[in-house]
């Protein structure tokens, strides 16, 4: 049982290492579609609704998980919310940083697990993850400890797709070669993809299910038709497909 423990904690450790890669090599074309959304006022507008009708007023305390290029986190903290976003590649928090000098009260941006944060528990009013739980290996743990993270009848609020629902492999044989991002299908392969659940869900309902077995109270599933047209107009990232995207809402028990 020792060695079968430890082969399986290496072999988790080889698929953390590669998805922590891809997404380190890919910052700087990340955070260019990051950039050319948000100065899109449609775009931007869409997305301030997206949070605002999901989170707390601020200024409230919150933790945006997997906080890539700080998408989420910028545009919170530009509304006066308190923000701390965490990641695992250094590209992306590198690049973040970059965009947050000229705020009057930026984000706070540290490297952290998006299945493990290290911080305080009950310290924060909502937890944010955008693009996140489809790339989670373990994404019942870390929803789990999302909850601890926060206070009482604090608030979840995750957005995310059924991104690949035909597969991650057979959807880049199908894509336009084109637009399809060979070093994603190959760091993406089937080793990785089998250790992630919820990597080709068909239904986001895999992930409405985790939150609410995690603990969350009064958990929300809507649709949002209105950036599913904003992606049909403007366009996306390189290699990816305009699919109805989802927000994801929960609540800790106020007990």
């Amino acid at each position: 049982m020792i060695g079968e423990s430890a082969s399986a904690t290496n072999v988790a450790a080889d698929v953390q290492h590669t998805i922590n890669r891809y997404w380190d090599d890919r910052a700087a074309s990340y955070n260019a579609n990051h950039v050319r959304q948000v100065s899109n006022a449609q775009i931007r507008a869409a997305w301030v609704d997206v949070w605002s009708r999901a989170l707390p007023p601020s200024p409230a305390r919150i933790l945006d998980v997997g906080t890539g290029t700080g998408h989420v986190a910028l545009l919170l903290a530009e509304l006066g919310y308190d923000v701390v976003g965490i990641d695992l590649a250094p590209g992306m928090l590198e690049q973040a940083r970059a965009k947050a000098g000229g705020l009057e009260r930026p984000p706070v941006f540290l490297p952290g697990d998006a299945v493990d944060p290290d911080v305080e528990p009950r310290s924060f009013d909502a937890v944010t993850a955008r693009y996140v739980l489809w790339t989670l290996r373990t994404p019942e743990l870390a929803v789990q400890r999302w909850l601890r993270l926060l206070r009482r009848d604090g608030t979840l609020a995750v957005v995310d797709s059924t991104w690949f629902p035909d597969g991650i492999q057979e959807s880049r044989v199908a894509s336009d070669p084109t637009r399809a991002l060979p070093e994603f299908a190959e760091r993406y392969n089937r080793a990785v993809v089998a250790a992630l659940p919820l990597a080709e869900s068909a239904t986001i309902d895999d992930s409405a299910a985790r939150i609410r077995a995690a603990g969350f109270e009064a958990v929300t599933v809507q649709p949002l038709p209105e950036l599913l047209e904003l992606d049909r107009r403007f366009g996306v990232a390189d290699g990816h497909d305009v699919r109805m995207q989802y927000l994801i809402t929960g609540r800790s028990p106020a007990r």
